[in-house]
């Protein structure tokens, strides 16, 4: 983990930190957590391959990088779903494959038949020219919020030309960590034509307030998967609590997934481990 990765998760711990926790009856894990060892490499099980590629970014006029994982046996005679996962406001493009160990819980997932074998396109969500995470991170903020014209503009269509993917809503899924969870709600919510599945991991004070996160009912109610999720010692877990009891009271289905922890990569990790089970099932 870079310095700055860790200094940004640091001030986004102190701000959770200093939040009061208030629990109630909803407020618990709707599955069990993952087994020991989910997130290390197995002996006799296929790796996927991890590349970083660049694409020419229309909405910020320069040339990006994202990672992107195709699974064991990756072939372009077959179709894939897309998984897109975004990371935190103090990651970049490989926050994901590195921190998050997500190839290795794809890996292992799909080895032993609980995954569909899947791309997992891992873009940096600070849309901007210098992408990076230097300095003070949450300066980038804004850049944040303006990614949507990159994923929606640049992103998925390079993914859809360069890979053998399903090209439809049905077959795209869109989840991320803190910032990452909170883009991943406001833009999947916000363009359900898109994404069938959508998941918001400890999602961070980004994520709209919940009339404005559900524009439209009926629209959020033809998500195959609407996830939400975060750790029961993290201090944002009221915003996520926020998104639960609204879509509770519209009737719209969703998970409720409460963690054991904090606002940090054991919680993310099993989120990921819990999702991608979920996500394109036949």
């Amino acid at each position: 983990m870079t310095t700055l990765l860790a200094l940004g998760l640091v001030m986004m711990r102190t701000q959770a930190q200093a939040r009061q926790i208030v629990l109630g009856p909803d407020d618990k894990p709707a599955f069990p957590a993952a087994p020991a060892g989910f997130d290390q490499p197995r002996d006799g099980v296929p790796h996927g391959k991890v590349d970083e590629v660049e694409y020419d970014s229309k909405s910020v006029g320069v040339k990006r990088k994202m990672v992107v994982y195709t699974p064991p046996g990756y072939s372009a005679d077959k179709k894939y779903p897309v998984l897109y996962l975004l990371h935190g406001i103090g990651g970049t493009e490989w926050e994901w494959p590195g921190a998050g160990k997500a190839n290795i819980i794809l890996d292992n997932l799909i080895a032993d038949g609980k995954a569909a074998p899947m791309i997992a396109v891992m873009p940096n969500g600070r849309a901007r020219a210098n992408d990076r995470a230097e300095g003070n991170v949450y300066e980038s903020a804004p850049a944040f919020g303006v990614f949507d014209q990159d994923l929606f503009g640049s992103v998925i269509p390079f993914i859809d030309a360069r890979y053998s993917t399903v090209a439809d809503r049905e077959h795209r899924a869109l989840a991320g960590l803190s910032m990452g969870g909170g883009q991943s709600l406001d833009f999947g919510l916000a363009n359900t034509g898109v994404f069938a599945y959508v998941g918001g991991f400890s999602s961070a004070p980004n994520t709209f307030a919940p009339k404005k996160l559900v524009p439209d009912v009926d629209k959020a109610k033809s998500l195959k998967l609407l996830w939400v999720s975060c750790g029961d010692k993290d201090g944002l877990i009221g915003i996520s609590q926020g998104v639960h009891q609204y879509l509770k009271e519209q009737g719209v289905p969703h998970v409720w997934h409460v963690d054991s922890g904090g606002h940090d990569f054991p919680v993310w990790k099993n989120d990921l481990y819990l999702f991608a089970q979920q996500i394109f099932r036949k």
